[in-house]
């Protein structure tokens, strides 16, 4: 499976990611899947909503904050299905930062994990978005690289 999204979109992620630095950003990849390919057509930004709370109904005992966590509220997810719905799409995937460190996935990354998405992560150096890597969890709920293309054409 490959994820495919225009540099527009692309751009998008690092601005928020860079925008919200240190602390993480959050959103979700909006699009269609056919076949092997995954399609971004937009990307929904959402708040980072970690808080305490969020981290007791994890049972998440780390104490990390928002430069370390992100949390989708479920009303933004909801929002954001309505939101694909509306566009005749759904939500393949959900981006988020890693603030001074490495765009790969977390333990807490891989718990909160759905096989189904996509997980576009952006690493952000004092405040520059530098790399970005997606990432799938498989059948045995480890992650694995996912390919990006980068569309050439106008915005999907």
């Amino acid at each position: 499976m490959s994820l495919t999204l225009h540099a527009d979109h692309l751009q998008a992620v690092k601005a928020h990611a860079a925008r919200t630095y240190p602390e993480e950003c959050c959103g979700l990849l909006l699009g269609t899947i056919a076949a092997d390919q995954k399609a971004v057509h937009d990307v929904y930004e959402v708040s980072n909503l970690w808080t305490v709370d969020a981290a007791n109904e994890l049972n998440d005992n780390t104490a990390l904050t928002k430069t370390r966590r992100y949390w989708i509220a479920p009303e933004d997810m909801l929002a954001g299905m309505r939101e694909a719905r509306r566009r005749s799409l759904e939500i393949i995937g959900i981006y988020h930062s890693h603030p001074d460190y490495p765009a790969i996935p977390s333990e807490c990354d891989r718990a909160l994990a759905w096989s189904q998405y996509s997980y576009l992560i952006v690493s952000v150096e004092q405040g520059t978005a530098k790399d970005c890597r997606s990432w799938t969890l498989n059948d045995q709920q480890s992650f694995e690289p996912e390919v990006i293309q980068l569309a050439e054409t106008a915005r999907m």
